[in-house]
């Protein structure tokens, strides 16, 4: 479980350091023609995911999707939103021994995470955007 909590912990703070490089401009970026929504929207979609699948963890059941982030182009709501859904999530799966199910449910989170991440490589290539340095080294991008 330790090293679930670690890789949960390194891809929160990857994003938290993506999102440090962007701007409130860059979290309105979309991929143009392409069918896409925001940066800001991804980001939207990963703080919900950090709260919903805590409160999935907490139940040992999925009680739905919710996100408290309300302005996705507001570079402090954006990062206030991460890393408070971070700290809330990491704290209690770390004051928890967590069964089957609440694993499953982390796992999940993660996967969850990951995959965004792909998608947000996508984004900052497709709008010319620099990389953080721990997205270099963590990529190679």
């Amino acid at each position: 479980m330790t090293k679930l909590i670690e890789r949960l912990t390194t891809a929160f703070k990857l994003t938290e350091d993506l999102v440090d490089s962007l701007s409130d401009d860059a979290l309105k970026l979309s991929l143009g023609d392409l069918p896409s929504n925001t940066i800001g929207e991804q980001i939207w979609c990963m703080v919900g995911a950090r709260e919903s699948y805590q409160q999935a963890i907490i139940h040992s059941e999925w009680s739905g999707f919710s996100c408290s982030l309300t302005d996705v182009s507001s570079h402090s709501s954006v990062s206030d939103s991460l890393k408070n859904s971070s700290e809330s999530c990491i704290d209690y799966i770390q004051s928890i021994e967590p069964n089957s199910i609440q694993t499953d449910f982390l796992f999940l989170l993660l996967e969850h995470e990951i995959q965004h991440h792909g998608q947000l490589i996508r984004y900052v290539y497709g709008n010319k955007l620099p990389f953080p340095d721990s997205w270099k080294d963590r990529y190679t991008v």
